[in-house]
Order: structure tokens, then C-alpha cells, then sequence
């Protein structure tokens, strides 16, 4: 008996979201400084009648945890999420980072969810109309708004942005989003168009000459040809859209700063500055010989179809997509680079071994343009090998390229499919979710002498099939201990009893007589 009694006491029960562990104190003991190797009878989670502890935790989560303090080995359940994981580790004291290898994959996979539904968010991806107090604090005039003292502009500015930078706010917003899409496609239509040799007019100069009898007359001579001077006044009507987009959208912006250093604005008000600087050097400066270099750096307002990212999801994807591919982007070109060069140097010298009259590789810097095409797997056939080893170093620098190019692909396709696929689930999560208030029920100290008013819920009291489970476990519990005290408080509650309903009879005859 002093054994099993012995044996009792070195055991410990732990009733965590309704399932009782049972498990023995040295266990606990076994990982220091974490909240199961504190357990004392003085917590405010401990009933005295039942002798356990009781933590409103996850239970699922707290089987593995205490399988760690059994041994020493922390895995992660398939079944749980990963901040769920953490915080229940967290309440426990234990470290994350202790989670086996062979879970380890499984169990961070949340980070990079989180990572990716935060580089979303900043994407800007959400069509859904923001609310009146969220706009106040972009704006930053927050104070105003609960006071009621907005002004017009205060009331005003808002409306103007989101006309113009949120194509999904409203009706007009979508016909000014489509608008501008349409000078955006016009301006690139007329920038390339004007350099076909049909759309070009001659360009006539009047030349002075004299006749075979002496008189002085006139011919014109075509020098050069021009672009048709309709593309001018295009060009014309399309920027003064842009410029006029670009200062209602400065002056409207909630952040200057943010949207001076925006990569799309640059790129938007560097190539409407250049076709002012083209029409100044034209009026004033076409006399010039290098005038016409500045129509090199026209070619900037190409780069405006980065402007359509604001009015499609899908680019900010796609952008977004190469920026967190930059690491296999970057070692796909360090490879290639050096496969250029290795292939190069060999098809220089395996040229030079045989005879070869008709050689096409007179240096290495040549043959690196044919191994970059080669390796693409372009091949334009401008430079070919033709000696039998030539031609086996050509196939290799084939094979290799294949190779080279191949690998990465695959990790670049995830990111995107990874990109999309949050994007297409957040657009169908409700934006609105019910709150959780976080208030928490404390638990006061639960005795023996107390009744059923201990808090609990009509199913928990003594009428319940729960209630009355748990208060015969309480009542077994009380009278291992205690037996004599049970008794004792059991002819206390009879007593108590007795006396209330000889009370209540009395009163009740004594009522009837004064009726009578």
C-alpha cells in the first residue's frame, strides 16, 4: 500500500481542454524553466477536490508537447495551424526552433505563407471600397473626422484620388482607368508606327539653280524623309492627358514623398519630360547636328506600359514574381555566363585543330556569341562549327544549355503559381469577420463545502448527465480524503435540509390559519 501510495503521489494530472493527461512529476521535470516544471498546489488552475490542473488550452497541440517532455523530441501535428502551433508552444515556454527535421519542412510552411500575405498586402491587390475612417487615416486628417470638422478639400481630396489611382472605387473611376489605358495604347501605337516607311512623308528642300540660258529658277530636292505630322498632334493630345493626370494625382496624393520615389510615377513623368525636352530642342535647337539623339531617349515612353500594373492584378503578380525569383534569376545567369565562356574558348580551339579553310571563329569573343545563341537555343546559323570536334562541342554547349535554363524555371513557375493562388483566395474570403472578444472567464478557487453555484452551465449542475458525472467524481474524490469530514458535512447539509422544510411547512400553516 505505502508503493502504490508512494507511486500516487509522484504522478500529476493535467486536464487540458477537457482530456486528462496523467503523467508523473519527474517527467516535468525533465525540460527546466518552462511552465509544467512550476506546477504547484498554490496556482489558481488547481482543484483541490480533483486533484489536477486545468489549462483551456489546445488539446491536440498539448499531447505533442507533453510527447516532448517524455522524449525529448518535439513534433509537429499535421492537423494544426502553424501560428496556433507557436502560440501553444509560446503558453508552454517552450522554443520553436526545437521541432524535429523531419516536421521541420511541414511546420514553416506558415512563415512563408505569412511572408507572402504580406509582400500581398503591399501589392495593394484588394478592389474592395475602403471605409470613411480608414480614408481618414490614410490621409492623415483622422482627428477631423471623429470631431466632425472636415473641410471640402478634406472631403474632396479622397474622392479625386481614388478617381484617378483606384481604377475598382467606383463608376467613374473605371471610365477614367480605361481612359487613361486608352491614351497609354494610342501614345505606344503612334511611337512605333511613325518609324514605318509608309506612314513617312519627304521631306523637301527648295534649291536655287540657273538654266542653260542664264536665268535663275528654283527645284525641289527630297533630302530625307519625316514622320507625318498627324503623330505630332497625337503625341501632343496623349501627353497633355499625362501631364494632366500626373498633377491632379501629386496633388492629391495621402504621401508626396511616397509618390515622388514610386518606380511607375518616375518612369511616367521622366517620359513626359521628354517630350517636352523633344519639342524645345525642335522649336529651338534643330539647326543642331546631335538633335537628333534626343529622339534615342523618346524611347522611354515605351517603359509607360508599366502604368496598366495599376489597372491589372496579374503584372503586380508577375512583377512581383521576378523580384522574389531574383536569387534563381541570378544564379541562371551566372551559369550561363559561365558556360559562355567555357564553350567559347573550346570551339576557338577545336576549330584550330583541323584544317579548316572556312572557319567562322577567328576569336574568342566571337565564339561567345555563338555560344550564348547556341546555349538559348536560338541558333541562328550565322557561325556554325564544321570540324567533327567542333561539332561535338557544339552539342555539349547545347545539351548544357537546355540544362542551364531548364532548372530554374520550375521555382520561378511556383512562385507565381504561389502568388496567384493566395491572390485568387484572398479575393474570396469575406472581408468582414466576426470579432472574438478576447475576455476570459477567471476561474476562482473551487472547495468542497460549495454547492452548485460554482459558475458553471446548466449542463455542468448537479440536473445534467455532465454534471452529475463530475460531481460524483468530486464526491468519490472528497471521500477518499476525507471520509469522516463527508460525513460530517453530509448530517450538516441533512440537518440544514430538515430545518428549511420544517421552516416552510410552518409558515405555511401559520398563512393558512390567518386565511381562515
Amino acid at each position: 500500500m505505502n508503493l502504490i501510495n508512494m507511486d500516487a503521489e509522484n504522478r500529476v494530472v493535467l486536464n487540458v481542454g477537457g482530456i486528462r493527461h496523467e503523467t508523473y512529476k519527474a517527467t516535468l521535470k525533465k525540460i527546466p524553466a518552462t511552465r509544467l516544471s512550476r506546477l504547484t498546489e498554490a496556482l489558481a488552475n488547481y482543484d483541490p477536490i480533483l486533484n489536477e490542473y486545468f489549462f483551456d488550452r489546445h488539446p491536440g497541440v498539448f499531447a505533442q508537447v507533453l510527447n516532448y517532455y517524455r522524449t525529448g523530441k518535439l513534433h509537429y501535428p499535421s492537423d494544426v495551424c502553424g501560428p496556433l502551433f507557436e502560440e501553444e508552444l509560446e503558453f508552454w515556454g517552450l522554443d520553436a526552433n526545437q521541432v524535429e527535421p523531419c516536421c521541420w519542412m511541414t511546420y514553416t510552411q506558415h512563415r512563408d505563407t505569412q511572408e507572402t500575405l504580406a509582400v500581398l498586402d503591399r501589392l495593394d491587390l484588394d478592389t474592395e471600397k475602403p471605409s470613411d475612417e480608414e480614408i481618414a487615416r490614410k490621409f492623415g486628417f483622422e482627428e477631423d473626422y471623429f470631431k466632425g470638422t472636415l473641410s471640402w478639400w478634406q472631403v474632396t481630396k479622397p474622392k479625386v484620388w481614388s478617381l484617378f489611382d483606384e481604377p475598382y472605387s467606383s463608376t467613374a473611376a473605371k471610365v477614367i482607368g480605361v481612359l487613361s489605358v486608352f491614351f497609354i495604347c494610342i501614345s505606344i501605337l503612334s511611337f512605333c508606327l511613325k518609324t514605318h516607311p509608309d506612314m513617312k512623308v519627304p521631306k523637301l528642300w527648295r534649291v536655287n539653280v540657273t538654266t542653260a540660258d542664264n536665268r535663275s529658277d528654283y527645284v525641289f530636292e527630297k533630302t530625307e524623309t519625316e514622320a507625318h505630322v498627324a503623330f505630332f498632334y497625337i503625341e501632343c493630345i496623349c501627353n497633355a492627358w499625362f501631364t494632366f493626370e500626373i498633377i491632379v494625382r501629386f496633388i492629391t496624393s495621402p504621401n508626396k514623398c511616397e509618390f515622388i520615389n514610386s518606380s511607375v510615377n518616375i518612369i511616367d513623368y521622366v517620359a513626359t519630360l521628354s517630350f517636352y525636352i523633344d519639342l524645345v530642342l525642335r522649336k529651338f535647337a534643330s539647326h543642331l547636328e546631335n538633335a537628333d539623339i534626343m529622339e534615342f531617349f523618346s524611347i522611354i515612353r515605351i517603359m509607360r506600359l508599366f502604368k496598366l500594373t495599376r489597372h491589372s492584378s496579374g503584372l503586380k503578380i508577375l512583377i512581383q514574381t521576378f523580384r522574389a525569383s531574383a536569387k534563381e534569376l541570378t544564379l541562371l545567369v551566372f551559369f550561363l555566363v559561365l558556360g559562355i565562356v567555357i564553350f567559347a574558348s573550346l570551339v576557338y580551339y577545336a576549330e584550330r585543330i583541323q584544317t579548316n579553310p572556312h572557319n567562322d571563329f577567328k576569336s574568342i569573343p566571337l565564339g561567345l556569341w555563338w555560344a550564348l545563341v547556341t546555349m538559348t537555343t536560338v541558333g541562328y546559323g550565322d557561325m556554325v562549327p564544321k570540324t567533327y570536334i567542333g561539332m561535338f562541342v557544339g552539342a555539349l554547349c547545347a545539351l548544357a544549355g537546355v540544362l542551364t535554363i531548364a532548372l530554374p524555371v520550375p521555382v520561378i513557375v511556383s512562385n507565381f503559381a504561389m502568388y496567384y493562388s493566395h491572390t485568387q483566395a484572398r479575393a474570396k474570403l469575406p472581408k468582414k469577420r466576426r470579432r472574438v472578444l478576447p475576455v476570459e472567464q477567471p476561474r476562482g478557487p473551487r472547495l468542497p463545502g460549495q454547492g452548485q453555484n460554482t459558475g458553471c452551465p446548466s449542463s455542468m449542475q448537479a440536473g445534467g448527465p455532465m454534471g452529475s458525472n463530475v460531481q460524483n467524481r468530486r464526491m468519490n474524490a472528497i471521500k477518499s480524503n476525507h471520509p469522516k469530514e463527508m460525513m460530517t458535512g453530509a448530517q450538516k447539509i441533512d440537518e440544514g435540509h430538515l430545518n428549511s422544510n420544517m421552516r416552510s411547512n410552518g409558515t405555511k400553516s401559520n398563512t393558512e390559519l390567518s386565511r381562515t
